[in-house]
């Protein structure tokens, strides 16, 4: 008897720009993560703006993993190194695990494209209450290369030899 084919399964997102400057009219990098994670047949759970702020952060944040519909959060801005970026510092805390692969995995994707200013990046991603959390450079293009090479393939369940999709549904059942 052959394994049938694991379907996509969509996820719900929720997208998460952090800024001091930047609202929907000109979040860029909030609209193209809202539009590859569309293009790619997820659901935008809820998506909005906060100034750099920790406790901003993590109230919104705990909002979401703590809402068993929301499946993925992605965060944009506030991982470099100026003295208002503190994405990290604001998000670790909430994490059960860490996915250290994925901030290593980004830099030497993103080295290719940037690189030695790639070492200013703390990106990095976690799992908390069964809900992925990714925290991403605000720029545009850093969101397309996190989206484009890593994210898209372990947010689709057809993806093998693994993904998180399970780790986030459940098994998939015929029925």
């Amino acid at each position: 008897m052959s394994k049938s084919p694991t379907p996509f399964r969509p996820l719900n997102i929720c997208v998460l720009t952090v800024s001091d400057t930047r609202s929907l009219e000109n979040d860029t990098s909030g609209d193209a993560l809202v539009s590859l994670l569309s293009e790619a047949g997820h659901q935008l759970r809820e998506r909005t703006i906060v100034k750099d702020d920790v406790y901003q952060m993590r109230a919104v944040v705990s909002q979401w993993i703590a809402d068993k519909d929301s499946h993925v959060v992605i965060i944009t801005g506030g991982t470099g190194f100026y003295s208002r970026d503190s994405t990290p510092e604001a998000i670790t805390p909430l994490l059960d695990k860490t996915i250290d692969g994925f901030g290593e995995l980004f830099r030497q994707i993103s080295y290719n494209e940037i690189g030695t200013s790639t070492i200013q990046s703390r990106a990095m991603a976690g799992l908390s209450n069964k809900t992925l959390v990714f925290c991403l450079p605000g720029s545009t293009g850093a969101c397309k290369t996190a989206w484009n090479h890593v994210i898209h393939e372990q947010l689709d369940a057809t993806h093998k030899p693994c993904n998180f999709v399970e780790m986030l549904l459940g098994p998939y059942t015929i029925g």
